[in-house]
């Protein structure tokens, strides 16, 4: 292969790589799954039942957690104020991708988001579709999307409190 052409090839694929990037921070993933419904679970602040993700006609906070996750316990706190400042404002939804079975069951993640102080909607998606479609990497998983339903800013593990308000009042 030809210098030229290699240096071609890889520019090419930075051009790629950079795409997945775009389509993450400010572009509408609609063509790639969004939004998704979620099953809901009847705990505080959350009716049982079903929920598209993002909210259709509001900005919306999407966390991504799972009862295991210690950085996900301790997003909580952050997530906790921010809801009181913005709820009015702003959808906030909270999603599991953890299987129900033997060790863990829906009642104890009701027990989980009561111990956390979770006053929103808690949702589970045991397939990851979420997951999958933000490309999240791990937990937790933060996007914010503006009212349009575009993903205007993701972070994968613990955000601080400064940094995910200034990303939810920039939709508003």
């Amino acid at each position: 292969m030809k210098r030229r052409e290699l240096i071609a090839g890889v520019g090419s694929l930075a051009v790629v790589g950079g795409a997945g990037y775009v389509a993450l921070n400010g572009v509408d993933l609609g063509d790639d799954g969004l939004p998704l419904t979620v099953q809901t679970l009847d705990a505080p602040g959350s009716e049982a039942g079903k929920r598209p993700v993002p909210a259709p006609g509001k900005p919306t906070v999407l966390d991504l957690f799972a009862t295991w996750c210690v950085p996900c316990s301790a997003q909580m706190e952050s997530l906790t104020a921010l809801h009181e400042e913005f709820g009015d404002d702003v959808a906030f939804i909270s999603v599991t991708n953890e299987g129900f079975g033997d060790n863990l069951t829906a009642d104890d993640v009701r027990k989980w988001w009561a111990d956390h102080d979770g006053a929103w909607t808690v949702g589970h998606d045991p397939e990851s579709r979420l997951m999958k479609v933000l490309g999240a990497g791990g937990l937790p998983y933060l996007a914010v999307f503006d009212a349009d339903g575009t993903a205007t800013w993701t972070h994968r593990g613990l955000a601080s409190e400064s940094n995910l308000r200034a990303q939810i009042t920039a939709v508003l």
